[in-house]
């Protein structure tokens, strides 16, 4: 285990260094890309904060839809495989929860203030 700062905080200590003290004093594509570079460390934090608990929800949904267990990533793999034979449609409720859950949660990370994720989140919410 890690002292004091956590990756989190670093990440987030970086991202505000760029937009407070160094975006200010650039110009044209620099100022573009540095503005890219605190979104993209955005992201990271994001995806630190959110990441262990959406992947371990991710994979118990899947173990459940699939009756087994494995790693996040086989199991993803057999989804699709199982996706594509017609094994599993939307027709089956839980593969229809599970997509929601899995895009709903993608989107929490790279776009969590996009208006449509927003919008999708509180019927989500609202329906399941």
């Amino acid at each position: 285990m890690q002292d004091k700062p956590s990756a989190i905080e670093l990440v987030e200590a970086v991202a505000n260094f760029i937009r407070e003290h160094a975006m200010p004093q650039l110009q044209g594509h620099t100022a573009f890309h540095a503005r890219v570079a605190a979104n993209a460390l955005d992201i990271i934090k994001r995806e630190l904060e959110v990441a262990p608990a959406a992947e371990k929800q991710e994979r118990e949904r899947l173990a459940t839809l699939l009756g087994h267990d494995g790693a996040l990533e086989e199991l993803n793999r057999e989804l699709c495989g199982k996706i594509e034979t017609g094994e599993l449609t939307l027709d089956t409720l839980a593969l229809g929860e599970h997509l929601w859950a899995t895009t709903l949660t993608k989107l929490a990370i790279d776009q969590p203030n996009y208006s449509g994720y927003r919008r999708a989140l509180k019927e989500w919410q609202e329906s399941w």
